[in-house]
């Protein structure tokens, strides 16, 4: 046999159902702690002991999803963007392209498309940061003075004069 690759709840899955086949787990706990209930685990196990830990891993783990996109519909819709709609955000663009070409996608899809290509940037990288002020050596030195020669107590007060 060669290697298997497992993710993590798939390895907790191959050490629980061991316990139970070794007898030192029953099935009702292994359902509480896997999270599933007690005739899922009755089947895991069977697969289990008849082909082995490879029989947990998930079977279509390497194949393409079946709700995928064509690649034909990503670039007629990534073409009409470039030529069309290059200034829009991807939500506007989405119902852009559905009112005025009949292509519908979600406008999710068509922002990861967007970044993808180099057309939007995601909100962390259009944020701009202010350059971080140096600390100063003393506590209060960078108290602020108004200086200004306005009279802004009107008659109530002194006006505030620069010495």
């Amino acid at each position: 046999m060669g290697w298997v690759l497992m993710s993590e709840r798939e390895l907790n899955r191959v050490e629980v159902l061991s316990q139970v086949s070794q007898g030192r787990m029953t099935a009702p706990t292994a359902a509480n702690v896997l999270g599933l209930s007690r005739r899922q685990v009755h089947r895991l196990l069977k697969k289990f002991q008849s082909d082995g830990p490879a029989s947990i891993r998930h079977k279509a783990r390497g194949r393409a999803s079946n709700n995928r996109i064509d690649p034909a519909v990503r670039d007629f819709a990534m073409t009409l963007v470039r030529e069309n709609y290059i200034d829009f955000g991807p939500t506007f663009a989405a119902e852009k392209l559905g009112e005025d070409h009949g292509l519908k996608v979600s406008h999710e899809t068509l922002r990861k498309w967007m970044i993808e290509d180099g057309l939007w940037l995601p909100r962390k990288e259009r944020r701009k940061f202010h350059r971080p002020r140096l600390r100063r050596e003393c506590y209060g030195e960078l108290i602020q003075i108004d200086g200004s020669d306005h009279h802004w107590f009107e008659d109530r007060g002194p006006a505030c004069i620069r010495p």
